[in-house]
């Protein structure tokens, strides 16, 4: 194994990690920079790529890793605070997430990511327009989640088959708030506002689908 650090943003590097070779980034990395780290990895044997900073930078890497056939590199998280992320696959922050990402062995887990190409490693959440709830269906494989108005929708992750659960969000006596798990989520709406991992999207979407990508990504736990 050969670990690569990339600093997204600036959290703390933890002193377990001070030795290994370190590429600095946004906290959403760009694609450029994701691309320097690469050119960093060369041919190294076995490379890890240990991401310090939040769901959206992971999500950022992991994104960039599908889109350029990577996923074979074998991915550490280690965020400075609890994220969403980090409680879907069990992992420590800080110290305690850096000696796990030196350590630690990778293991396949499903690779979430919608119609955009985009990856989700946290949640996504998709509500209506400003002021307005969510009108419109959706189903997880062949289960109607809703259909009507409804204050959003969640998509979250998971580290098992078949690899999403989606709910909807907000209180309603004639809504349960159940999670319905699937390999895909699909939702039709007069206008929904997307937002991955903390990060909004920049329009508003009439369709939006979530599903397993035909690959998994190697996490290291």
């Amino acid at each position: 194994m050969t670990p690569f650090v990339l600093q997204c943003g600036n959290p703390l590097i933890p002193i377990s990690l001070t030795d290994v070779p370190l590429t600095a980034a946004s906290t959403v990395p760009t694609n450029d920079e994701c691309d320097i780290l690469f050119s960093a990895i060369g041919n190294s044997i076995d490379p890890r790529i240990i991401v310090l900073g939040d769901d959206s930078s992971l999500a950022a890497v992991l994104t960039r890793l599908m889109r350029t056939e990577r996923l074979h590199f074998e991915i550490a998280f280690v965020p400075e605070a609890a994220t969403a992320a980090g409680h879907i696959y069990r992992l420590g922050t800080g110290s305690r997430a850096a000696k796990v990402a030196m350590t630690g062995t990778a293991t396949p887990l499903p690779l979430i990511r919608d119609d955009a190409g985009k990856a989700v490693v946290g949640n996504a959440v998709l509500i209506g327009s400003p002021g307005a709830e969510l009108e419109g269906e959706a189903y997880v494989d062949d289960t109607k989640l809703f259909s009507g108005s409804v204050a959003g929708v969640e998509v979250v992750p998971t580290p098992d088959m078949p690899g999403l659960k989606a709910r909807v969000t907000g209180r309603r006596r004639f809504f349960k708030a159940r999670w319905v798990a699937g390999r895909a989520m699909q939702l039709g709406a007069h206008a929904a506002t997307l937002t991955r991992d903390g990060v909004p999207g920049d329009r508003e979407v009439k369709r939006s689908t979530f599903y397993r990508h035909d690959r998994e990504w190697l996490l290291v736990r």
